[in-house]
């Protein structure tokens, strides 16, 4: 019997001393904002007119390099004859027109990059994002949320892992 409430004890304090040691664990969580962000946004209106645009771009681009292509292909056609004359004009041609496609190019990347930094950066997006990220983290019992996109970029924290008033106290200022 003595064994027994012994052994009733023992096994009392493993587990009690088991669950004072697991509230001192620090849970740490990550979030892929990327992956957030397109789960978002997937059907939002600014997103299909960006997406819209980028594939109205890039239809042209295809369009402007196959034109190209075939003046090339004129060009040695031309070449091949023995025709010099109609062969540097198509070269001046395609050289016009090789330089419009490059700048049609750039101006419609820049375009595209700027409407999207625009969607990424939407206050209202990020507002809903850190609350649900705070929301989550507090309901799971996380202490910290890191963003995989970002190093060392903490999305939201615990103020019960913050050490700052120990530090400065400890430094005895």
């Amino acid at each position: 019997m003595n064994l027994k409430k012994i052994s009733i004890l023992a096994i009392f304090a493993f587990v009690f001393t088991g669950a004072a040691f697991s509230q001192q664990i620090t849970r740490f969580g990550v979030v892929d904002t990327a992956k957030v962000y397109q789960a978002y946004f997937r059907n939002s209106a600014p997103i299909r007119n960006y997406e819209s645009k980028k594939s109205d771009f890039q239809k042209e681009i295809i369009k402007r390099t196959e034109e190209i292509q075939k003046l090339k292909q004129q060009k040695a056609d031309y070449l091949s004859a023995g025709n010099d004359a109609q062969s540097s004009k198509l070269e001046a041609d395609i050289i016009k027109k090789t330089d419009a496609l490059t700048e049609y190019t750039n101006a419609k990347n820049i375009e595209l990059e700027s409407m999207k930094n625009n969607l990424q950066n939407s206050d209202s997006f990020y507002k809903k994002l850190y609350s649900t990220i705070e929301r989550v983290a507090e309901n799971e019992g996380y202490s910290m949320i890191l963003s995989l996109q970002q190093n060392n970029a903490i999305l939201w924290y615990s103020s019960s892992v913050d050490v700052t008033d120990k530090v400065i106290s400890a430094l005895g200022l």
